[in-house]
C-alpha cells in the first residue's frame, strides 16, 4: 500500500499528502516542478550526485545558508538523498524504493541517462500505478531530440527573444526563467492530470513535456498573429502589439505602466490626464486606429506623463478607474502591502529563510513553507536502507 492510499483526508491547503514523488532532477525545472508538488504536500525526495549535489547548488553567488540562492528557491519542502548511480547496491535501492514507495518520478536529466541507469519510464512495467514525467530539452523524437537545453537558449531557439525587447537593439532575454519554470508547471499539469486518471483507473502514465514545447506554447499569440498576416512580429518593448496605449511611460521620478485596452477606457485617460479634445482626433478614435498610428499616440501620451511624478498619476488613473501600475523594483514588491496581506512571504520554521509562497489557497490557505530547502544527502540513509530494516 503507499502513502496516498494510507492517507485518505489531507488538510484542505497540503491536497497532495500521501503522494510520494521521486525528483530525479538538477538546475531549475524538474526542481520547480518538484517544489510544486512538495508545496501542495507531496513527500519529494530530491535524487543528487553525492559529490557535489544538483549543480545549481553551486550556481552563485549571491550564496544563502550554504547554497546559491537560486537552488534555494526552487527546493524548499524537499528531502534529500545523495545516491551514486554508479554504485549497483545504491541504484538498486533506489530503484526498489521508487517501485515500492513512489507514486511519481519527475526527471529532466541528459535525454537517455534515465533509461541507462534502468530508472527511467521502464520502472512502470514493475509498477504499473507509476506515474512517470520526462521534462526533457527539445522533446521525445525528432532530429534535436537528444541535444541538451537551458531557458535562454529556448528563449532564443524558441522565438521569445524576437519578440522581447526593443526593435534594432541586441536580443534580451526575459528575465526569469519562464521556460524552465514553465516546463516544470506543464509537468505538474501533466502529472496531476494523470494522478486524476489513475484515481479513476488504477493505471499510472508517462507524461512527456519539454523546454522547447514550453517556448513553443509561450508563443501561441505571435504564431497566430504570423499564421494571420504572414509577418513574423517584432520586438516591442513593453508594449502590446494589438493595443494602444498599452505600454510603460516615463515620469518625472520613475516609470508607469498604463493599460488603456479598449475605447471607453482611453476615453477615462483622455479626460483624466486633460485632454478631452484627443477624443475629437480620428487618428485616436479607435484602438485600430490608435494602433495605425502608436507612434503618435505614444508621443502624444508621453508628453502629459513625463510633467508630473509616478506617484500623482497613480492617482490620476485609480480615481479615473484606468488600468496603471508603477514600476516596482523587487525589494519594493515584497515590502508592498497587497504582498503582504496575501501572505505570499512565507519564513522556513526554525530559520530567518524567507520566501514567496505558492500563488494559490484553498479554502483561504496557502500553503506552508514547511522546510527550508534540505542539506546534501540529508535523508539519504532513509531512502537507501535495505528492504529487510524498518
Amino acid at each position: 500500500m503507499n502513502q496516498q492510499q494510507e492517507q485518505q483526508n489531507p488538510p484542505a491547503n497540503r491536497p497532495l499528502e500521501g503522494i510520494v514523488v521521486v525528483e530525479l532532477g538538477h538546475s531549475v525545472a524538474a526542481p520547480f516542478a518538484g517544489q510544486i508538488l512538495a508545496d501542495l504536500g507531496a513527500r519529494v525526495i530530491k535524487i543528487e550526485n553525492p559529490g557535489k549535489g544538483d549543480d545549481a547548488r553551486n550556481w552563485g553567488p549571491p550564496f544563502w545558508h550554504g547554497a546559491a540562492t537560486i537552488f534555494q528557491s526552487v527546493n524548499r519542502n524537499k528531502e534529500s538523498a545523495a545516491v551514486d548511480l554508479k554504485d549497483s547496491e545504491q541504484l538498486a535501492a533506489l530503484r526498489a524504493f521508487i517501485i515500492e514507495k513512489a507514486d511519481v518520478v519527475v526527471q529532466n536529466m541528459r535525454a537517455g541517462l534515465v533509461s541507462q541507469y534502468g530508472v527511467g519510464a521502464e520502472l512502470r512495467e514493475e509498477s504499473p500505478h507509476l506515474i512517470y514525467c520526462n521534462l526533457g530539452a527539445f522533446g521525445t523524437k525528432g532530429p534535436l531530440a537528444k541535444r541538451p537545453g537551458y531557458d535562454p537558449l529556448m528563449q532564443a531557439f524558441g522565438g521569445i527573444m524576437s519578440v522581447t525587447g526593443n526593435e534594432g537593439e541586441a536580443p534580451v532575454r526575459v528575465g526569469v526563467s519562464i521556460i524552465d519554470q514553465g516546463a516544470g508547471m506543464w509537468s505538474v499539469i501533466g502529472i496531476l492530470s494523470a494522478l486524476h486518471r489513475r484515481a479513476m483507473t488504477g493505471e499510472g502514465s508517462t507524461v512527456d513535456t519539454s523546454l522547447f514545447e514550453t517556448a513553443l506554447g509561450w508563443v501561441y499569440a505571435a504564431n497566430t498573429s504570423y499564421q494571420a498576416t504572414g509577418k513574423p512580429p517584432g520586438r516591442r518593448g513593453s508594449e502590446t502589439a494589438g493595443l494602444t496605449p498599452y505600454k510603460v511611460f516615463e515620469a518625472t521620478d520613475g516609470y508607469i505602466l498604463i493599460a488603456a485596452g479598449n475605447d471607453n477606457l482611453f476615453r477615462r485617460l483622455a479626460e483624466a490626464v486633460g485632454h478631452s479634445e484627443w477624443l475629437e482626433d480620428e487618428r485616436f478614435a479607435t484602438n485600430p486606429r490608435r494602433v495605425e498610428n502608436r507612434v503618435l499616440v505614444n508621443a502624444t501620451l508621453q508628453a502629459v506623463i513625463e510633467t508630473q511624478s509616478v506617484t500623482h498619476w497613480v492617482d490620476v488613473l485609480e480615481k479615473a478607474g484606468v488600468p496603471g501600475a508603477p514600476l516596482q523594483t523587487i525589494d519594493q514588491v515584497v515590502a508592498h502591502p497587497q504582498t503582504l496581506a496575501l501572505g505570499m512571504m512565507q519564513t522556513a520554521p526554525g530559520t530567518d529563510m524567507k520566501m514567496l509562497g505558492l500563488p494559490i489557497s484553498f479554502n483561504g490557505e496557502r500553503p506552508p513553507l514547511r522546510n527550508a530547502p534540505p542539506a546534501l544527502g540529508a535523508d539519504t540513509a532513509e531512502i537507501l536502507k535495505p528492504k529487510n530494516k524498518n
